[in-house]
Parts: C-alpha cells; sequence; structure tokens
C-alpha cells in the first residue's frame, strides 16, 4: 500500500495539492551500536559517575576515526525500555518530582516522550578500535546506540540560553 500512498502523493503535487506538512510514515533507523554499562533498571539520577563503552558495529569502525580528537561526543540513543504506555504527548513532572510545576513533554528531558529518543553530551574518554568509553549518558545496558556527533563547542553551545528556574534545583 505504500506504493499507492506515493502514487497518490505524486499526483498530488502534479495537481497542486499540498502535501501533508508532516509525513505520516514512521522513521525507521538500524542502529548503530550497542551502550554497554553496569546499569540494568532506569533512574531519574545518578548517571554522573556511569561509565559506557559504546560498541560500534565493526562495519562503522572507520567511521570513528578522528574521534579521538574531540573531549566530548553527542550520543543519540534509543529509549528501548520505556513502554508505549508510559510514553505520553502530554504535561509532566519534571524528574518525576510533583514539588516542580508541570511541563509538556517536549519542554522536558523526560524519557517518557512521544519518540523514544535520547541525547547526551558526555566526555569522551577514550577510544579503543571501534569501542568509545564515555562518562555520565544516561542510558542503561544493552541501549541501541543510533548515532554519534562530535561535540563542537562553536556550532553546539549557546552561552545566552535562557532556561525556566526550575532546572536549576537539585534532583531529589
Amino acid at each position: 500500500m505504500r506504493w499507492l500512498r506515493r502514487l497518490l502523493d505524486a499526483l498530488r503535487g502534479l495537481l497542486g495539492m499540498r502535501l501533508p506538512a508532516i509525513p505520516r510514515e514512521p522513521a525507521v533507523f538500524r542502529p548503530i551500536g550497542v551502550v554497554r554499562n553496569n546499569v540494568r533498571q532506569p533512574r531519574m539520577d545518578g548517571w554522573e559517575g556511569v561509565r559506557s563503552d559504546l560498541i560500534v558495529r565493526d562495519d562503522l569502525a572507520e567511521g570513528l576515526h578522528g574521534i579521538e580528537a574531540y573531549s566530548h561526543i553527542i550520543v543519540i540513543f534509543h529509549l528501548d525500555r520505556v513502554p508505549e504506555q508510559e510514553r505520553t504527548t502530554g504535561r509532566i513532572h519534571p524528574r518525576g518530582d510533583p514539588r516542580l510545576p508541570e511541563q509538556g513533554v517536549l519542554a522536558t528531558r523526560s524519557q517518557r516522550r512521544p519518540n523514544p529518543i535520547g541525547v547526551a553530551v558526555v566526555p569522551l574518554l577514550r577510544q579503543r578500535k571501534n569501542i568509545l568509553r564515555v562518562r555520565g549518558l544516561d542510558a542503561i545496558n544493552g541501549t541501541p546506540v543510533l548515532d554519534i556527533k562530535p561535540y563542537i563547542p562553536g556550532y553546539d553551545s549557546v552561552p545566552d540560553a535562557k532556561v525556566p528556574d526550575w532546572t536549576a534545583r537539585s534532583p531529589s
């Protein structure tokens, strides 16, 4: 049926009819690696000291050439263990703390997102062949890694970024 949908979309385009603003097709990604660490259960905080190894697929090892020159990397990962029924499109208390004001889930760093995708900037401690050792990655053992990018301060940092006051409160 995908071919039919594409045909109809092509015909709409030829007739000058607008296509839907948001694609309907699901996005599918193949993991480039996996997280290995000693964390077996999800948790809200306490990730600062966790050391993780990112095991990158052998066929992508060449793609890591030069990564060791960076002090930090951006890791994009699939929150595959967040059950569908725990994902939300509405409001939540950040960090699960009812003392914090409700926010829309897209205005938080919660793992209970409509699309279970995690993003973290972490220090790169070392590289050995296709294994990257990092610290502070908030992903449990076995989490699929979708992508890795170098952190470039001039590109990725926003010095004058504004955030709500609640973000400065320590997790309980």
